[in-house]
């Protein structure tokens, strides 16, 4: 069975931006990372996450995942970034996703976070 010359280029430049991951924004958000597939059971996501927002943000997580050639998602992984990213701040991340069979890609998203313009002082929880 051959593969259409079509349709693998598209397959070719889907892999390429898939792995070079492009600067993404999200929700406020500005994510870029770099994929190491050196490890045969785990890749590893390593990035950077800017707070594009007008205000602070708290308690922010990044979700990874692994997805197959249409998009649908594969495997996971979780990591907490920060407690609190001041508006226009940056923090580096890290995240493991599982090398599973068919993944294609991957992609990152900021699946929790909090907004606020100050956190409440420790000891003082309120009423």
């Amino acid at each position: 069975m051959s593969v259409p010359p079509a349709r693998t280029l598209a397959l070719l430049v889907l892999l390429v931006a898939l792995v070079v991951a492009p600067a993404l924004a999200q929700d406020g958000f500005r994510l870029s990372y770099d994929v190491d597939q050196s490890r045969p059971e785990k890749a590893r996501l390593t990035g950077r996450l800017t707070n594009e927002r007008a205000q602070d943000v708290f308690e922010v997580s990044v979700t990874a995942e692994a997805l197959d050639g249409r998009g649908k998602v594969l495997a996971r992984g979780i990591s907490y970034v920060d407690s609190r990213i001041a508006r226009g701040d940056s923090r580096s991340f890290a995240v493991s996703v599982p090398t599973v069979p068919g993944a294609t890609g991957y992609r990152v998203v900021v699946s929790s976070y909090r907004t606020g313009f100050g956190s409440v002082p420790s000891g003082n929880q309120g009423p």
